[in-house]
């Protein structure tokens, strides 16, 4: 992302806070989507809070992880299908000329908020508080956490306008749970409830709706003490190991990976409270 596009970012529009709002505390960043009247469809203020936040968790070293929640029966409804989509409109005048190229670029910048969330070496947590569509499912996948209420359904039910769930809620959601469950939720257009959801892996735990943001606060709260830098390779190295099917090539990620951690300061100072000495960890030659 180029500096220009970052301070973009950092500036939302002013009636962003309208549709979400972020609150940070202890090093938790929280984007609340709060747009009831619209069962918090994900507007265009949304998705730009969406990219303010992606920008500061990973730009600030305070910042340890992000939360995305939202209030009412709806976690999302999915994308405001009134509003634009995209931020790189064709020119009206020659759209005409190349209308598959245009849509696609457009639609890729909708795209890239995904990736940027795959790419921040800090978790990105979901707590679906309730029902959650379409493009809150492929948001959802593209994050490392995602926990609900026992009143969350999940669904991606582009098809039954038409149209496939083509931002991460057909790719992102099979590499996820499997092709069997896959066709059951992008082709056959069916939801799944919180339990389900929680046995097919698409989330990672079901809490009591009276207890449930400070059941995933008290989560976040446990990866704060995590050293951060391995906690951002961790991350990378368990997206690189589901997309590698060589055993051999995995082997030699993880020695290359623990031989950077051995020496690390984080490591023999935690190390070294069970007896591991400096010595045993990699040195630098003379």
């Amino acid at each position: 992302m180029s500096a220009q596009d970052r301070q973009t970012r950092e500036k939302p529009s002013a009636d962003a806070e309208e549709h979400a709002r972020l609150t940070e505390q202890d090093g938790i960043l929280t984007l609340t989507i709060d747009r009831q009247c619209k069962r918090n469809a994900i507007s265009p203020q949304v998705t730009d809070l969406l990219w303010r936040a992606a920008t500061m968790l990973g730009d600030r070293d305070d910042l340890r992880c992000l939360v995305i929640t939202g209030v009412g029966p709806y976690f999302t409804a999915g994308v405001d299908l009134s509003a634009r989509v995209g931020n790189r409109p064709a020119n009206p005048e020659t759209e005409h000329l190349h209308p598959g190229w245009n849509f696609r670029r457009n639609y890729r910048s909708h795209h890239l908020l995904y990736d940027e969330f795959e790419s921040i070496e800090k978790p990105i947590i979901v707590a679906a508080n309730g029902i959650c569509l379409g493009a809150g499912v492929e948001m959802a996948v593209s994050c490392d956490f995602r926990f609900c209420t026992p009143d969350a359904e999940f669904g991606v039910p582009e098809v039954h306008i038409g149209m496939l769930a083509g931002s991460g809620g057909t790719s992102r959601l099979t590499r996820l749970i499997g092709p069997a469950w896959g066709k059951w939720m992008a082709m056959a257009g069916r939801r799944v409830g919180a339990e389900q959801a929680k046995q097919i892996g698409l989330v990672h735990d079901v809490f009591p709706s009276e207890t449930f943001m400070d059941e995933v606060y008290a989560f976040c709260r446990d990866l704060t003490n995590i050293p951060p830098e391995v906690l951002g390779i961790a991350k990378l190295a368990v997206d690189m190991y589901a997309d590698i099917s060589d055993r051999t090539a995995q082997r030699h990620i993880d020695r290359l990976l623990v031989t950077g951690l051995m020496s690390g300061p984080e490591f023999l100072k935690r190390a070294g409270k069970f007896g591991y000495e400096r010595r045993h960890a990699i040195q630098p030659e003379a």
